[in-house]
């Protein structure tokens, strides 16, 4: 359960980091708060943690419940594999969003794998 909880922590360590990179392009292009348009950059970075948001929705219970009823280890490995995506889609969407699909599909195919064996692991043991 170790790996997990490492996991999480870097998970929620990645979304404040981009939270923090929104601010930061907030102030280099003087788009105040409450606003969320503005600058492209800042748009593209304030979508990127936003989606980002969208996905561990999703992520972090599917990781959880995987580590409940499968396997930490993989989960874990599983978890690498979604950082390394997020990070991937957040170089591709500043570069140029239509180029994000790579990173997308890593995210959401590792959170697809956790939820399908946490499910069938689940139902394992239930029978």
């Amino acid at each position: 359960m170790e790996a997990t909880v490492i996991v999480t922590f870097l998970v929620l360590a990645q979304f404040v980091f981009f939270g923090v990179q929104v601010g930061a392009m907030r102030g280099k292009h003087g788009v105040k708060a409450p606003a969320t348009t503005g600058h492209e950059e800042f748009e593209r970075m304030n979508r990127v943690h936003i989606n980002t948001m969208e996905q561990v929705v999703v992520f972090l219970p599917a990781l959880w419940m995987h580590a409940l009823y499968a396997n930490p280890l993989w989960g874990a490995a599983l978890g690498a594999v979604f950082i390394i995506g997020r990070f991937l889609y957040r170089a591709e969407y500043l570069k140029d969003p239509g180029s994000r699909s790579p990173g997308f599909t890593m995210t959401i195919t590792a959170s697809l794998v956790l939820l399908i064996w946490a499910l069938v692991a689940a139902i394992k043991e239930l029978l």
